[in-house]
């Protein structure tokens, strides 16, 4: 669950981020895309804490190929901090998603068998 954890840091960074770059300009459509992606990433990763929702970390794969389209492609390069901030962000989240919620545990099997 530790990935999850980094998730959850990482979306509420997504959703302080622009407070943070609010001095760049032309940021507003980055405002509401961060907010909302923030919101999504930290919601997602809060339902992996719940057994049947335990891999709702798969959604976050999608927002993660968002910010990192997003940044991409929304301004001409250098892009701006805040553009910037979303490529960075999208790459962690892509890694971090593909990290299984159990990932300290022993596999299923050895669990079953291990419990007598």
């Amino acid at each position: 669950m530790w990935a999850r954890v980094v998730e959850l840091m990482l979306g509420a960074w997504l959703v302080l981020s622009p407070l943070i770059f609010r001095n760049t300009t032309d940021v507003s459509e980055y405002v509401v895309n961060d907010v909302v992606c923030g919101s999504l990433v930290v919601t997602l990763a809060l339902m992996c804490f719940w057994p049947p929702l335990q891999r709702a970390n798969v959604a976050t794969l999608l927002v993660a190929v968002w910010l990192v389209g997003h940044g991409y492609f929304s301004a001409e390069r250098p892009g701006p901090p805040a553009a910037q901030n979303e490529i960075v962000l999208g790459l962690l989240l892509l890694v971090f998603a593909i990290i299984p919620s159990e990932a300290l545990s022993p596999p299923r099997p050895w669990r079953r068998g291990s419990t007598g």
